[in-house]
Parts: C-alpha cells; structure tokens; sequence
C-alpha cells in the first residue's frame, strides 16, 4: 500500500471514531495526477446525495495543463464507491450524532485508487490547546529525564 496523499491536519481538529476505505471514480488524467501527488484534500468532506456517497472540494489539477479539456473543473465533487451497507450505516450515524466524514488519506492498494475516509467529531478550540499543552509537557519531562539519565 503507497500512501499518495495524507491529510495531516485531521488528526488535531477531529476526534476520528472509526475509518472507512472507498474507491474514487476518476478521469484518466486525474489519475496521473494524483500518482504524482498533486491533490489536496485539506479542506474537503465527504456528504451523501440520493444514497450516493461524493467527495466535495478535493483539488485534483491537471496532469498537463496545456492538454487539459475546456471544461476541466478540478474541484468538481467525485464519487465515492462504497456498499449500500455502508452508506446506509454512514447516513445513519452522520445525521444521528452529528458527525462529519473527513478524508485522511489516498493511497493504492492492488493497483486502484483509495481514499480512507474517518467519522470524525471536530475538537473544540479548548481541546486543541490542551492537548497542545499537554505535549509540551511531555517534551519537558523527556529532557529533565535525560539530563538526569
């Protein structure tokens, strides 16, 4: 499994419960593309349209720009292959307790494109800082354990 993309961003401003795999529906050249690492999921989601899973405001630009069709639109909102179990489950649980589905990450497993996708509940500001805090301690704790051992 090569990781392609990775949102590293996910981790600190979403407490992620559990992750889901899906395939991407894609064009060729967005394929190429993301190969070479040049998507962004920083800011994007994942939302459901009649029983349909998509990906919302992930940037794939163009392999070539020169070669790329007139109405290329590289944030335009792609389709997600799940089950029916699972969007089933996914709907459930995101209209239920308020959950947003984030990507963190796009990788290839077998040759095929993946995105994992987590159910996460976005960290308050509070949180952030504490946890923030919290490391810093630790930091510390590690350095006074060396200067002594």
């Amino acid at each position: 499994m090569k990781i392609l993309i990775e949102n590293k961003k996910v981790g600190f401003s979403f407490d992620i419960t559990e992750k889901f795999e899906a395939g991407i529906v894609l064009m060729g050249q967005e394929v190429k593309s993301i190969k070479t690492g040049k998507m962004s999921i920083r800011s994007s989601y994942v939302i459901f349209k009649n029983k349909e899973a998509y990906l919302i405001n992930a940037k794939v630009p163009p392999y070539q720009p020169k070669n790329t069709p007139s109405d290329y639109n590289l944030m335009r909102p792609r389709k997600l292959l799940l089950r029916k179990k699972e969007i089933k489950y996914l709907i459930g649980k995101s209209q239920e307790k308020n959950l947003t589905l984030v990507p963190i990450k796009v990788y290839i497993k077998k040759r095929k494109i993946k995105i994992e996708f987590g159910l996460g509940r976005g960290k308050k500001k509070f949180n952030k800082k504490e946890k923030i805090k919290k490391r810093e301690e630790d930091i510390k704790i590690r350095r006074n354990l060396k200067i002594w051992g």
